[in-house]
Formats: structure tokens, sequence, C-alpha cells
């Protein structure tokens, strides 16, 4: 899992600028396409984390294209358009769209409803956004990790390796797993993995010699330790 590719279907250069430039602060990775017919082969090529789609491209209606798209992928769908009107966005939600924003927006409504929509991605995964254990909390849409309350940096590549284990916790990952999906490339030398282990543990562990969250499994990988909430106390019956 590296950083969440949004995809940027719109032909104003003016647009384009501002959405990458907003995205890529907030740490996405941001494609453009131009057209219709280039935004539906990239979503069948790479397959984007989201789609901020316009309705009003120079090939074809962003509803068709919306149509078109809906039939071979469930990705998530950002409708923006300069169409006011209730019926244009009953027709964009009706079309498969999760959301729209209605141009000219502010980057923080459009920033907003990308959480949303990325959020009911991961639900309908089956992956909570939110994940707590013990001592950690990861916010898998806001890419936040904290440690006892306190924000922890770390680099993308040890993100996306600890975002590997919260969408996994409890189970064993093997090195060939995390190598796929954190380096693209099965084959890559485990070595990374020791490294970068070691650099979490550094970061996320109250005794990263005695980790109590990243466990090893030898010879196999290595697993995130998912602490139980203790039930709540019985409550006093009265009568």
């Amino acid at each position: 899992m590296g950083p969440l590719r949004i995809l940027v279907v719109d032909d104003e250069p003016a647009i384009q600028r501002l959405l990458n430039t907003t995205l890529s602060a907030q740490g996405y990775q941001v494609d453009q396409a131009l057209t219709a017919g280039d935004a539906l082969k990239y979503v069948r090529r790479r397959a984007p984390d989201i789609v901020l789609l316009d309705l009003g491209l120079p090939d074809q209606d962003g509803l068709d294209t919306l149509r078109e798209l809906r039939g071979f992928s469930p990705v998530p769908v950002v409708v923006l358009t300069a169409r006011g009107a209730e019926s244009s966005k009953v027709a964009a939600l009706d079309s498969g769209a999760d959301d729209y924003v209605t141009k000219p927006f502010g980057a923080p409504e459009l920033l907003a409803r990308i959480r949303a929509a990325l959020r009911h991605r991961l639900q309908q995964e089956g992956t909570a956004p939110e994940f707590h254990s013990g001592r950690l909390r990861v916010d898998l849409v806001r890419r936040i990790v904290r440690v006892e309350g306190a924000e922890v940096r770390l680099s993308p590549r040890e993100y996306d390796m600890l975002a590997q284990f919260v969408m996994h916790a409890g189970k064993v990952l093997t090195h060939r797993h995390l190598l796929q999906h954190v380096w693209l490339d099965a084959n890559a030398d485990p070595q990374y993995l020791r490294v970068y282990i070691r650099q979490l543990r550094q970061k996320i562990e109250a005794r990263p010699d005695h980790p109590e969250l990243l466990i090893t499994e030898p010879g196999v990988g290595y697993r995130l330790q998912v602490e139980e909430t203790p039930p709540e106390p019985p409550r006093p019956s009265h009568g």
C-alpha cells in the first residue's frame, strides 16, 4: 500500500494545478486525465483509490463517463461540477457517484469529501478507518499515527508497512506479502524488512528491544499484536 492515489479528471489547467498542489500537500499521489477516454483507460490499468470527476469533459459527458466507469469498477468517485441545480446532483448520485462538490469549491470541503469517500471504501472492504490497540492509534484516512496520544512521524515506507499490519491486525504477514505490498516486489531483499521493522519499533514500541506490538514470527514474518479491550464491569443492580 503506497500513498493513496487520486485520479483527477478535469481539462481545466487551473483546476488541475490547484488540485495537484492541494492534494499533494496532504500526502496523496495525484495523477491526471484530461478526457473521459484517458480516465477510463487509467482506471482499468491502474485502479486508483479515488476519482475526482469533472462533468464537463471535452469528449464525453461526465455522467455518461460515470455510468461507464461503474460498469467495471467500484472505485469511489467524487464529482466536481459547475452544475448547481439539484437535478444535476441527483443525476450524479443516481449514476453512481459517492459524493459531489460544486465549483467553485474550497479546499477544506473537498478534502473532507475525499476522506468521507475513502472511509466508506475502507468500510466496504471490512477495514475500520481507525485502528486502536493499546498505546497505538492509526487513522488510515488521514494517515495519522499516534502513540499514547502523541503524533508519530513516519516515512512513507514506514507508514505503508504499518498500514499493512493494521489492515491485517492480529494476522501473521509473511515476508513475501510485505515485500509484495510495500515494495511491490515479492523477490526484493528481505533485509529491507528487518531494517524497516527495526525503525518502526523505535517509533511505536515502549521498549523496542522487547516489542509488544510488532511481534516476530521466526522464519515466517511478523504480526501486529491486537490488545483486547477488557470487558466492562457489570453494572450494579438496583432493586
